[in-house]
């Protein structure tokens, strides 16, 4: 296969026009909904799904996948200036973001996330590029036994990275494999837990249950927290006489740290269940264990900043390989992704690339011009992104209610799937408030009934015995890594939180 070939058409396919339009509008509301606080990638995808209806197929999923790798970028801006997240993947740069900005650096700043998330991103990209192919030529061999243990992988080491609250995770996955069961068996024709509506017998469909738990549940997790009534507005205000670019030192000092965290975030965003979240935290931990500085760390050092930033943009990047590859989503977010796949009657997995070479590459190609586009929207449209921090919750609340409303009605025209919408919020909530995993939850309604149909076919193909998943080689393989990453996730979710305790407690000693 000629890699640089099968770049070159995609890159014919991404350039044109409307692509290019497509991919610069996922671009901004990408950074749009990273920087809105509480909202974070996997709600921005799950409201504007329905938008993409009607939209050609290679130009809504770069769109998505825009919005996708975009709120990486803009989450930062609220990270640095409100010494909040914009989602959790942009946690470990609170850390260092927000001293920077207290010590009137917030316009150097600003620009070192830039360019540490376009780095972080192109060299993500570059890895795809070289790896999907491999990848691709690998999983070919994979039977319905391999596919099922792909997706137990993914729930399993999710499970893990949620720690401590593992009991919960385990509750909010079997909550979402039940509701994967609702429809009709196709084995049997029996309908399960229809409850007599006929809307139910295709089953809960995706879409709702996502923009409920992550549209609407992070909306009321947030009025819960009182900012309807106290409204947002920079804790730190940008001041545009202030330095805006770094200095030459900021450049030179940072330059390796680049280079390690983009090769770490795109190995632990290629893990199903990892994440960005858990690459940023690793990064920010390897940078200060390797600085001849680490005092400085959390009082305001630009390569603690830098590190996790690069890290989770080319997580993210990462993500990508095992949904194209595998069809095994490893996020919330690339669930989403997979979910628009399935609309349009696409399935991600071995023969996706063969078969759908102008999508895949098209794709491919367009991570490359969305990251300069992103960096060039990050470091223009600061000032802009600084007034959209301080849009008061109470407005910004009812206006996302009512894009979720519409956009649960247009998929299907259903009041059912509407109602399920609104119910779904409602959990959400109680998830985040009493430390439930939405995540698990999305990622089992996912994977379930994909799981539940290959366990059905390996069970035919050995005829009852579950010895085959022991007897063929890539069964092992998958068994191995598997019980590895289970046994070696654990360190580094401590890791991580050692990482985030150390950084809260140094900014609040600052």
């Amino acid at each position: 296969m000629d890699i640089f070939a099968d770049l070159m058409m995609g890159l014919s396919v991404a350039i044109t026009p409307i692509n290019i339009v497509y991919l610069l509008i996922g671009a901004l509301v990408g950074m749009i909904v990273g920087v809105i606080p509480g909202f974070g990638p996997s709600a921005g995808l799950a409201i504007l799904l329905p938008v993409t209806f009607g939209m050609d197929p290679i130009g809504a999923i770069m769109m998505l996948a825009a919005i996708y790798y975009g709120a990486m970028y803009g989450g930062t801006i609220t990270s640095i200036l409100l010494n909040t997240p914009g989602e959790s993947a942009t946690v470990a740069s609170t850390f260092d973001g927000f001293p920077l900005a207290k010590n009137g650096r917030a316009g150097p700043a600003l620009v070192m996330q830039a360019v540490a998330s376009f780095v972080g991103g192109t060299v993500g990209v570059i890895l795809i590029t070289i790896l999907a192919p491999m990848f691709s030529q690998v999983s070919r061999s994979f039977g319905p036994p391999e596919y099922f243990l792909l997706a137990m992988m993914g729930m399993l080491t999710l499970l893990v990275m949620i720690g401590t609250n593992w009991k919960l995770g385990v509750i909010s996955a079997l909550i979402g494999f039940a509701l994967g069961t609702v429809g009709v068996d196709l084995e049997t024709g029996q309908g399960r837990y229809t409850f007599g509506s006929a809307e139910l017998i295709g089953g809960i469909y995706f879409i709702p249950i996502a923009i409920g738990l992550f549209g609407l549940g992070e909306l009321f997790y947030a009025f819960y927290g009182g900012l309807h009534r106290t409204g947002t507005g920079a804790i730190v205000q940008y001041d545009k006489e202030e330095r805006f670019w770094p200095t030459a030192q900021d450049w030179i000092s940072t330059r390796l740290t680049m280079a390690r965290s983009s090769i770490l975030g795109f190995v632990v965003g290629v893990i199903p269940g990892a994440g960005a979240t858990i690459a940023s935290l690793m990064a920010y931990s390897t940078e200060r264990s390797v600085s001849k500085n680490p005092e400085n760390f959390g009082k305001g050092e630009m390569a603690g900043l830098v590190a996790p930033e690069t890290a989770n943009n080319a997580a993210s990047s990462g993500a990508m390989i095992p949904l194209l590859t595998l069809g095994i989503p490893g996020s919330a977010s690339t669930a989403v992704l997979l979910a628009a796949f399935l609309l349009w009657g696409m399935r991600p997995g071995p023969l996706f690339m063969e078969q759908n070479p102008e999508l895949a590459w098209g794709l491919i190609a367009s991570m490359y011009l969305g990251n300069m586009a992103l960096l060039a929207i990050s470091i223009f449209a600061i000032p802009l992104f600084v007034q959209i921090i301080k849009v008061p919750y109470r407005i910004l609340g009812p206006t996302v209610v009512v894009i979720c409303a519409l956009g649960t009605f247009s998929v299907n025209a259903s009041f059912i799937e509407m109602f399920l919408m609104f119910g779904a919020g409602i959990v959400g909530f109680f998830m985040r408030l009493y430390g439930f995993s939405p995540a698990a939850l999305v990622l089992a309604l996912v994977l379930g009934p994909l799981a539940e149909e290959a366990l059905r076919q390996t069970l035919t193909i050995s005829r009852g015995s579950f010895m085959i998943f022991i007897e063929r080689t890539p069964s092992l393989w998958i068994l191995g890594i598997t019980i590895a990453l289970v046994a070696f996730l654990p360190l580094l979710n401590r890791l991580g939180g050692k990482t985030a305790s150390s950084g809260d407690a140094e900014k609040a000693g600052s």
